[in-house]
């Protein structure tokens, strides 16, 4: 029984759906109907069913099914690309706090303000693919020079990459990673800015405007001339023929719109926002785990004595 009742909540939310997108295309070609009927029960020639021709439905329906799958192969992509972001993060920043030494306590601030890098750089990506200026939860994970410095850099998350990886190459010149543990860490940091790479690929290479276009012109005129295909069967139920099949239509094509740019902050984009939370929490996890496993046994204390 919950289950019918939260799939008919779900089929009656407007929320989140393209409804109030289309609403305004489907009761203007609701009332186009209307006005072909009205034509009609004045006896006025108006019934064409040889205009069905013109467009077949299944040269229509394949652009559609086209565009929608189009639209939610960036959007499984985009998605993707934060996926292993995130697992990126969690490996160097996993990495980063087990292999650096800490020789004394400003070592290991250092090595807290490189995973704060980390959780800085998800948020200048989520900022910089959203087109908005760094904001205050980014100035609380730099230093003030830093955050500085991003404000006036076109590429704010590759500033932070080339930090954390200054940061790398400094620790390995001064002994305390080898050269095969800075290679592997440095393999991650590549991998995290071939991510972002990936994300700002689909953000700058939209669909085709020609194609764009071309759709939305096919789509007009089928509706415009679905009511004198109709007309002459249905009479006065033309408009509400018309906007069943507009509704259809139209939104079909509108969802290929809506999660064409999954980087936005619509109801049906990435949820960058928890994503990037996730990350910032995880890292204060790894932080607050091993501040407490190392005030138990670190710098000389026995950590058996302390765990038993």
């Amino acid at each position: 029984m919950n289950l019918d009742r939260n799939w008919f909540s779900s089929a009656l939310k407007i929320k989140g759906s393209v409804i109030p997108t289309i609403r305004s295309r489907v009761l203007w070609c609701g009332a186009f109907g209307l006005f072909v009927s009205v034509l009609s029960f004045y006896k006025i020639p108006v019934a064409a069913k040889a205009l069905g021709g013109i467009i077949p439905s299944i040269v229509l329906g394949l652009l559609l099914v086209f565009r929608t799958n189009t639209a939610y192969e960036r959007f499984w992509e985009g998605r993707k690309a934060w996926g292993s972001i995130v697992n990126h993060i969690r490996n160097l920043s996993r990495l980063i706090w087990v292999a650096i030494a800490e020789l004394n306590p400003i070592h290991r601030h250092e090595k807290e303000q490189s995973l704060k890098l980390l959780v800085a750089f998800a948020f200048a990506t989520k900022l910089h693919l959203r087109s908005q200026s760094i904001d205050e939860r980014v100035s609380k994970l730099v230093s003030p020079l830093q955050f500085s410095k991003l404000m006036t850099v076109k590429n704010p998350p590759l500033e932070i990459a080339f930090w954390i990886s200054d940061f790398l190459q400094a620790k390995q010149e001064q002994g305390q990673i080898s050269l095969y543990q800075m290679n592997e860490l440095q393999g991650l940091l590549n991998s995290l800015v071939d991510n972002l790479g990936a994300c700002e690929r689909i953000l700058r290479t939209p669909m085709p405007m020609a194609y764009a276009i071309h759709l939305k012109q096919l789509l007009l005129i089928y509706c415009l001339l679905l009511p004198f295909q109709v007309v002459e069967e249905l009479r006065w139920w033309t408009a509400p023929a018309v906007v069943l099949v507009s509704f259809i239509l139209f939104g079909i094509e509108a969802i290929g719109v809506e999660i064409e740019n999954p980087f936005g902050t619509d109801p049906n984009d990435l949820p960058l926002d928890m994503i990037c939370n996730t990350i910032d929490q995880n890292i204060d996890d790894l932080i607050s785990i091993e501040t407490h496993y190392r005030r138990a046994g670190a710098y000389g204390n026995n950590l058996d004595e302390q765990l038993n």
